[in-house]
Protein backbone atom coordinates (compact mmCIF):
# COMPACT_ATOMS: atom_id res chain seq x y z
CA UNK A 1 0.00 0.00 0.00
CA UNK A 2 1.01 3.14 -0.78
CA UNK A 3 0.07 5.29 1.94
CA UNK A 4 -2.89 6.17 4.42
CA UNK A 5 -3.51 9.72 5.23
CA UNK A 6 -5.50 10.83 8.22
CA UNK A 7 -8.10 13.73 7.07
CA UNK A 8 -7.15 15.34 9.89
CA UNK A 9 -3.53 15.97 8.96
CA UNK A 10 -3.83 16.52 5.57
CA UNK A 11 -6.98 18.55 4.36
CA UNK A 12 -5.57 21.96 4.60
CA UNK A 13 -2.80 20.68 1.98
CA UNK A 14 -5.38 18.74 0.29
CA UNK A 15 -8.19 21.61 0.04
CA UNK A 16 -5.65 24.32 -1.22
CA UNK A 17 -4.63 21.89 -3.84
CA UNK A 18 -8.43 22.17 -5.02
CA UNK A 19 -8.38 25.12 -4.54
CA UNK A 20 -5.42 26.02 -7.02
CA UNK A 21 -6.57 23.31 -9.21
CA UNK A 22 -10.03 24.34 -9.96
CA UNK A 23 -9.10 27.00 -12.65
CA UNK A 24 -7.72 23.89 -14.25
CA UNK A 25 -10.88 21.66 -14.21
CA UNK A 26 -11.27 21.04 -17.76
CA UNK A 27 -7.45 19.82 -18.33
CA UNK A 28 -7.27 17.67 -14.70
CA UNK A 29 -10.74 16.21 -14.76
CA UNK A 30 -10.16 13.38 -17.01
CA UNK A 31 -10.32 10.26 -17.07
CA UNK A 32 -6.83 8.58 -16.60
CA UNK A 33 -6.76 5.02 -18.16
CA UNK A 34 -3.34 3.99 -18.10
CA UNK A 35 -3.35 4.96 -13.99
CA UNK A 36 -1.84 2.28 -11.99
CA UNK A 37 -3.27 3.78 -8.72
CA UNK A 38 -6.70 4.71 -7.38
CA UNK A 39 -7.64 7.41 -4.33
CA UNK A 40 -10.21 6.08 -1.77
CA UNK A 41 -11.62 8.10 1.04
CA UNK A 42 -12.58 5.75 3.88
CA UNK A 43 -13.81 6.37 7.35
CA UNK A 44 -12.93 2.40 8.23
CA UNK A 45 -10.37 1.76 10.80
CA UNK A 46 -6.98 1.18 9.35
CA UNK A 47 -7.36 -2.20 10.73
CA UNK A 48 -10.24 -3.19 8.43
CA UNK A 49 -8.58 -1.14 5.57
CA UNK A 50 -4.91 -2.40 5.76
CA UNK A 51 -6.12 -6.68 5.36
CA UNK A 52 -8.25 -5.94 2.24
CA UNK A 53 -6.43 -2.95 0.43
CA UNK A 54 -3.43 -5.58 0.70
CA UNK A 55 -5.17 -8.50 -1.33
CA UNK A 56 -6.50 -5.97 -3.78
CA UNK A 57 -3.09 -4.43 -4.65
CA UNK A 58 -1.83 -8.02 -4.86
CA UNK A 59 -4.71 -9.36 -6.76
CA UNK A 60 -4.95 -6.02 -9.69
CA UNK A 61 -1.44 -4.41 -9.20
CA UNK A 62 -3.25 -0.94 -8.53
CA UNK A 63 -1.54 1.20 -5.55
CA UNK A 64 -4.26 1.99 -3.31
CA UNK A 65 -3.69 5.59 -1.54
CA UNK A 66 -6.11 5.86 1.04
CA UNK A 67 -7.30 8.96 3.38
CA UNK A 68 -9.13 8.13 6.37
CA UNK A 69 -11.78 10.44 8.58
CA UNK A 70 -14.93 10.32 9.79
CA UNK A 71 -17.82 9.66 6.72
CA UNK A 72 -19.65 13.19 7.22
CA UNK A 73 -15.94 15.15 6.84
CA UNK A 74 -15.55 12.84 4.04
CA UNK A 75 -18.98 13.44 2.63
CA UNK A 76 -18.23 17.25 2.83
CA UNK A 77 -14.97 16.95 0.86
CA UNK A 78 -16.18 15.64 -1.73
CA UNK A 79 -18.75 18.34 -2.15
CA UNK A 80 -15.91 20.56 -2.33
CA UNK A 81 -13.67 19.38 -4.77
CA UNK A 82 -16.76 18.13 -7.05
CA UNK A 83 -15.24 20.61 -9.99
CA UNK A 84 -11.82 18.47 -9.56
CA UNK A 85 -12.05 15.09 -7.51
CA UNK A 86 -8.92 14.35 -5.72
CA UNK A 87 -10.48 11.15 -4.93
CA UNK A 88 -11.86 8.33 -6.88
CA UNK A 89 -13.81 5.93 -4.60
CA UNK A 90 -15.22 6.80 -0.94
CA UNK A 91 -15.75 3.05 0.62
CA UNK A 92 -17.89 3.27 3.44
CA UNK A 93 -21.08 5.32 4.90
CA UNK A 94 -24.34 4.43 6.34
CA UNK A 95 -26.90 3.81 3.26
CA UNK A 96 -28.87 6.33 5.18
CA UNK A 97 -26.06 8.62 5.49
CA UNK A 98 -24.40 8.45 1.32
CA UNK A 99 -27.64 8.31 0.15
CA UNK A 100 -29.19 12.34 0.35
CA UNK A 101 -25.59 12.56 -1.65
CA UNK A 102 -26.18 10.93 -4.86
CA UNK A 103 -25.44 13.38 -6.75
CA UNK A 104 -22.36 13.00 -5.97
CA UNK A 105 -21.69 9.63 -7.18
CA UNK A 106 -20.76 8.23 -10.89
CA UNK A 107 -23.30 5.44 -11.67
CA UNK A 108 -21.77 2.20 -11.59
CA UNK A 109 -23.21 -1.34 -10.81
CA UNK A 110 -20.54 -4.49 -9.88
CA UNK A 111 -20.29 -7.58 -12.28
CA UNK A 112 -20.75 -8.92 -8.61
CA UNK A 113 -24.56 -7.78 -8.40
CA UNK A 114 -26.01 -11.06 -9.40
CA UNK A 115 -24.60 -12.54 -6.27
CA UNK A 116 -25.81 -9.65 -3.63
CA UNK A 117 -28.63 -10.37 -1.39
CA UNK A 118 -32.11 -9.02 -2.58
CA UNK A 119 -32.35 -6.38 0.20
CA UNK A 120 -28.67 -5.16 -0.47
CA UNK A 121 -29.17 -4.40 -4.23
CA UNK A 122 -28.22 -1.05 -5.88
CA UNK A 123 -31.50 -0.17 -6.99
CA UNK A 124 -30.28 3.41 -7.31
CA UNK A 125 -27.27 2.79 -10.07
CA UNK A 126 -24.37 4.28 -8.10
CA UNK A 127 -24.60 2.88 -4.83
CA UNK A 128 -23.03 -0.56 -3.68
CA UNK A 129 -24.09 -2.45 -0.82
CA UNK A 130 -20.65 -3.64 1.34
CA UNK A 131 -21.71 -5.33 4.20
CA UNK A 132 -24.78 -5.44 6.27
CA UNK A 133 -23.77 -3.79 9.50
CA UNK A 134 -26.62 -4.20 12.77
CA UNK A 135 -26.08 -1.50 15.37
CA UNK A 136 -24.93 -2.69 18.46
CA UNK A 137 -24.32 -1.99 22.35
CA UNK A 138 -20.47 -2.59 23.50
CA UNK A 139 -20.21 -3.43 27.24
CA UNK A 140 -16.72 -3.49 28.72
CA UNK A 141 -16.96 -6.66 31.17
CA UNK A 142 -14.12 -5.03 33.68
CA UNK A 143 -16.16 -2.14 34.25
CA UNK A 144 -19.63 -3.23 34.14
CA UNK A 145 -20.36 -4.76 37.45
CA UNK A 146 -23.86 -6.05 38.35
CA UNK A 147 -25.24 -3.56 36.15
CA UNK A 148 -27.72 -5.12 33.58
CA UNK A 149 -27.39 -4.29 29.80
CA UNK A 150 -30.07 -5.41 27.49
CA UNK A 151 -31.42 -2.44 25.90
CA UNK A 152 -31.73 1.22 25.09
CA UNK A 153 -33.65 1.71 28.21
CA UNK A 154 -30.76 0.47 30.62
CA UNK A 155 -28.59 3.00 29.60
CA UNK A 156 -30.51 5.12 31.18
CA UNK A 157 -28.83 3.93 34.50
CA UNK A 158 -27.68 6.77 36.87
CA UNK A 159 -24.59 4.76 37.38
CA UNK A 160 -23.54 5.22 33.93
CA UNK A 161 -23.89 8.83 33.87
CA UNK A 162 -20.35 10.15 31.86
CA UNK A 163 -19.46 6.42 31.10
CA UNK A 164 -21.34 5.75 28.06
CA UNK A 165 -19.38 6.86 24.78
CA UNK A 166 -21.17 8.04 21.70
CA UNK A 167 -20.34 9.77 18.67
CA UNK A 168 -21.69 12.99 17.27
CA UNK A 169 -24.26 11.76 14.70
CA UNK A 170 -23.29 14.49 11.84
CA UNK A 171 -19.52 13.30 12.11
CA UNK A 172 -19.98 9.14 12.23
CA UNK A 173 -22.60 7.66 10.60
CA UNK A 174 -22.66 4.26 13.15
CA UNK A 175 -23.94 6.98 15.56
CA UNK A 176 -26.30 8.67 12.97
CA UNK A 177 -27.68 4.98 12.60
CA UNK A 178 -27.98 4.58 16.11
CA UNK A 179 -30.28 7.84 16.56
CA UNK A 180 -32.15 6.17 13.72
CA UNK A 181 -32.49 2.93 15.48
CA UNK A 182 -33.37 4.53 19.20
CA UNK A 183 -36.13 6.81 17.40
CA UNK A 184 -37.46 3.97 15.97
CA UNK A 185 -37.26 1.40 18.63
CA UNK A 186 -38.01 3.67 21.79
CA UNK A 187 -40.86 5.47 19.86
CA UNK A 188 -42.46 1.45 18.79
CA UNK A 189 -42.07 2.56 15.12
CA UNK A 190 -43.05 6.36 14.94
CA UNK A 191 -39.79 8.33 15.38
CA UNK A 192 -41.55 11.21 16.31
CA UNK A 193 -42.59 9.19 20.02
CA UNK A 194 -38.51 8.38 20.82
CA UNK A 195 -36.80 12.02 21.15
CA UNK A 196 -37.79 11.67 24.77
CA UNK A 197 -35.67 8.88 25.56
CA UNK A 198 -32.72 10.70 23.77
CA UNK A 199 -33.53 13.70 25.28
CA UNK A 200 -32.98 11.01 28.59
CA UNK A 201 -29.77 9.52 27.21
CA UNK A 202 -28.33 12.72 27.07
CA UNK A 203 -28.56 13.71 30.44
CA UNK A 204 -26.50 10.94 31.42
CA UNK A 205 -24.32 11.43 28.17
CA UNK A 206 -23.25 13.89 30.78
CA UNK A 207 -21.69 16.29 28.16
CA UNK A 208 -19.44 13.95 26.60
CA UNK A 209 -20.18 13.58 23.10
CA UNK A 210 -17.45 12.15 20.89
CA UNK A 211 -15.57 13.13 17.58
CA UNK A 212 -15.93 9.87 16.06
CA UNK A 213 -16.51 5.93 15.76
CA UNK A 214 -13.56 4.84 16.04
CA UNK A 215 -13.40 6.78 19.71
CA UNK A 216 -16.43 4.64 20.77
CA UNK A 217 -15.53 1.66 20.47
CA UNK A 218 -11.85 2.31 21.55
CA UNK A 219 -13.02 3.43 24.42
CA UNK A 220 -14.87 1.01 25.95
CA UNK A 221 -12.01 -1.61 25.07
CA UNK A 222 -9.55 0.86 26.72
CA UNK A 223 -11.69 0.85 29.59
CA UNK A 224 -12.35 4.82 29.36
CA UNK A 225 -16.30 4.33 29.07
CA UNK A 226 -18.05 1.17 30.08
CA UNK A 227 -20.71 1.07 27.39
CA UNK A 228 -20.85 2.00 24.12
CA UNK A 229 -23.25 3.14 21.15
CA UNK A 230 -21.65 0.92 18.03
CA UNK A 231 -21.81 -0.82 15.35
CA UNK A 232 -21.09 -4.84 15.19
CA UNK A 233 -18.13 -5.29 13.32
CA UNK A 234 -15.69 -3.26 15.82
CA UNK A 235 -17.29 -4.37 18.46
CA UNK A 236 -17.13 -7.81 17.50
CA UNK A 237 -13.29 -7.33 16.59
CA UNK A 238 -12.45 -6.89 20.40
CA UNK A 239 -14.03 -9.99 21.40
CA UNK A 240 -12.59 -12.14 18.74
CA UNK A 241 -8.77 -10.70 19.85
CA UNK A 242 -9.45 -11.51 23.62
CA UNK A 243 -10.56 -7.79 24.74
CA UNK A 244 -12.91 -8.23 27.77
CA UNK A 245 -16.09 -6.84 25.70
CA UNK A 246 -19.44 -8.11 24.46
CA UNK A 247 -21.99 -7.22 22.08
CA UNK A 248 -25.55 -6.45 23.07
CA UNK A 249 -28.23 -6.51 20.69
CA UNK A 250 -30.81 -4.01 21.79
CA UNK A 251 -34.20 -6.09 22.78
CA UNK A 252 -36.34 -3.36 22.45
CA UNK A 253 -35.34 -3.64 18.57
CA UNK A 254 -32.16 -4.02 16.43
CA UNK A 255 -31.85 -2.40 12.58
CA UNK A 256 -29.36 -3.50 10.63
CA UNK A 257 -28.22 -1.82 7.35
CA UNK A 258 -26.05 -1.55 4.76
CA UNK A 259 -22.62 -0.05 4.46
CA UNK A 260 -21.66 1.22 1.26
CA UNK A 261 -19.08 1.91 -1.55
CA UNK A 262 -19.25 4.18 -4.71
CA UNK A 263 -17.42 5.74 -6.96
CA UNK A 264 -16.79 9.26 -6.71
CA UNK A 265 -18.18 11.33 -9.80
CA UNK A 266 -15.73 12.41 -12.25
CA UNK A 267 -12.89 10.36 -10.84
CA UNK A 268 -9.77 10.76 -12.33
CA UNK A 269 -8.99 6.97 -11.97
CA UNK A 270 -11.90 5.48 -12.87
CA UNK A 271 -11.18 2.31 -14.59
CA UNK A 272 -9.19 1.22 -10.91
CA UNK A 273 -12.11 2.60 -8.90
CA UNK A 274 -14.47 0.53 -10.95
CA UNK A 275 -11.51 -2.75 -10.33
CA UNK A 276 -12.04 -1.76 -6.48
CA UNK A 277 -16.16 -2.18 -6.34
CA UNK A 278 -15.60 -5.28 -7.94
CA UNK A 279 -13.02 -6.41 -5.41
CA UNK A 280 -14.48 -5.80 -2.46
CA UNK A 281 -17.79 -7.52 -3.72
CA UNK A 282 -16.58 -10.61 -4.44
CA UNK A 283 -16.59 -14.06 -2.66
CA UNK A 284 -12.87 -14.08 -2.23
CA UNK A 285 -12.69 -10.52 -0.58
CA UNK A 286 -16.58 -10.87 1.10
CA UNK A 287 -15.16 -14.21 2.65
CA UNK A 288 -12.16 -12.01 3.80
CA UNK A 289 -14.12 -9.78 5.66
CA UNK A 290 -16.95 -11.75 7.21
CA UNK A 291 -14.03 -14.82 8.68
CA UNK A 292 -11.32 -12.43 9.21
CA UNK A 293 -12.57 -9.31 9.95
CA UNK A 294 -16.17 -9.96 11.91
CA UNK A 295 -18.46 -8.03 9.36
CA UNK A 296 -21.39 -9.37 7.56
CA UNK A 297 -21.19 -10.43 3.81
CA UNK A 298 -23.45 -8.65 1.51
CA UNK A 299 -23.59 -11.94 -0.69
CA UNK A 300 -25.92 -15.00 -1.05
CA UNK A 301 -22.72 -17.66 -0.93
CA UNK A 302 -21.14 -15.32 2.17
CA UNK A 303 -22.23 -16.78 5.62
CA UNK A 304 -21.65 -15.09 8.89
CA UNK A 305 -18.81 -15.44 10.91
CA UNK A 306 -18.75 -18.31 13.60
CA UNK A 307 -19.72 -16.33 16.95
CA UNK A 308 -22.13 -13.60 15.75
CA UNK A 309 -25.63 -13.82 16.67
CA UNK A 310 -28.16 -14.95 13.58
CA UNK A 311 -30.24 -12.41 12.59
CA UNK A 312 -33.43 -14.48 12.93
CA UNK A 313 -32.69 -14.45 16.61
CA UNK A 314 -32.41 -10.56 16.93
CA UNK A 315 -35.24 -8.30 17.49
CA UNK A 316 -35.49 -6.83 14.13
CA UNK A 317 -36.70 -3.93 13.13
CA UNK A 318 -37.10 -1.34 9.92
CA UNK A 319 -36.99 2.23 9.68
CA UNK A 320 -38.47 3.98 7.06
CA UNK A 321 -36.18 4.90 4.26
CA UNK A 322 -37.84 8.05 2.60
CA UNK A 323 -38.73 9.21 6.35
CA UNK A 324 -35.01 8.95 7.05
CA UNK A 325 -33.87 10.58 4.11
CA UNK A 326 -36.09 13.25 4.48
CA UNK A 327 -35.73 13.75 8.26
CA UNK A 328 -32.42 13.45 8.37
CA UNK A 329 -30.92 17.36 8.54
CA UNK A 330 -34.19 18.05 10.87
CA UNK A 331 -32.92 14.95 13.21
CA UNK A 332 -29.28 16.55 13.31
CA UNK A 333 -30.22 19.44 14.25
CA UNK A 334 -33.05 18.41 17.00
CA UNK A 335 -30.23 16.09 18.41
CA UNK A 336 -27.88 18.40 18.61
CA UNK A 337 -30.08 21.13 20.39
CA UNK A 338 -31.19 18.35 23.09
CA UNK A 339 -27.56 17.12 23.60
CA UNK A 340 -26.22 21.04 23.88
CA UNK A 341 -29.19 21.72 26.28
CA UNK A 342 -28.61 18.41 28.62
CA UNK A 343 -25.61 19.70 29.63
Amino acid sequence: MKKILSLALSSLMMLSLASCTNSKTQTTNSTNNDSKKVVIYCPHPVEFINPIVAEFEKSTGITAEVVTAGTGELLKRIEAEKDNPLGDVLWGGSLSTVKPKMDLFQEYKSKNEDSVLDDCKNTEGMITRFTMIPSVIMVNKNLIGNIKIEGYKDLLNPALKGKIAFADPSKSSSSFEHLVNMLYAMGQGDPNKGWEYVGQLCKNLDGKLLSGSSAVYKGVADGEYTVGLTFEEAAAKYVKDGAPVEIIYMKEGVIAKPDTVQIIKGAKNLENAKKFIDFVTSKEAQTLIANQLCRRSVRKDVPAASGLKALNEMNLIKDDEATVNKSKQEWLDKFKEIFTSSK
